[in-house]
């Protein structure tokens, strides 16, 4: 069952993917263009175990994720600076997206960065498949909060539950799945 998150001002949710994304533009039925990318999750060995798909609208981005081959349980999630997944510590992705120089988490009184997500909880199945919408982030270029800069951003799935407060990536510890969204 698909899960559907809307997250506001206060909450910033998105998932990014590994690998080359696609991108296309929709009109919906407001008839204003939206954006839209999907790409693949990989797992530390590189191979792809889900996908992201992201959609700009009136309301915001909303990222639709779904992956399996996942530990059961919470995972912090977070959009990260970097277009890059270099297996197998998805390191190469840098540091969260925060364009405004904030500190991490939810519940950080000096928080939060606009790439800080919602936990996932995954399945005892091992599989995850959620909705969430966000209006801190943006897929259009040259706005300062727009994840499709010219290096393009990643998502990033961490091992353990984000605790939303400890700077910089809230013990979220290794990351374990990722993907890269590039323009």
């Amino acid at each position: 069952m698909k899960r559907i998150f809307t997250v506001f001002t206060f909450v910033s949710v998105v998932s990014l993917v590994a690998g080359c994304g696609k991108t296309s533009m929709q009109t919906p039925v407001s008839g204003e263009q939206a954006e839209k990318l999907a790409a693949p999750i990989v797992n530390n060995d590189g191979e792809k175990i889900g996908e992201v798909s992201l959609m700009e609208t009136k309301d915001g981005v909303t990222i639709d994720i779904a992956a399996e081959n996942l530990p059961p349980g919470l995972h912090g999630t977070h959009i990260h600076e970097k277009g890059e997944c270099a297996p197998p510590d998805f390191e190469s992705a840098g540091a969260h997206f925060n364009p405004t120089n904030k500190e991490h988490g939810f519940d950080n009184r000096r928080g939060f960065h606009l790439g800080d997500l919602p936990n996932l909880e995954v399945g005892e199945d091992g599989t995850v498949d959620v909705s969430l919408t966000t209006a801190d982030l943006s897929l259009k270029q040259n706005v300062k909060n727009s994840i499709l800069d010219h290096d393009g951003s990643a998502l990033i799935i961490h091992a353990d539950p984000d605790d939303y407060e400890t700077d910089p990536s809230g013990n979220s510890g290794d990351r374990i799945a990722c993907a890269t969204l590039i323009k």
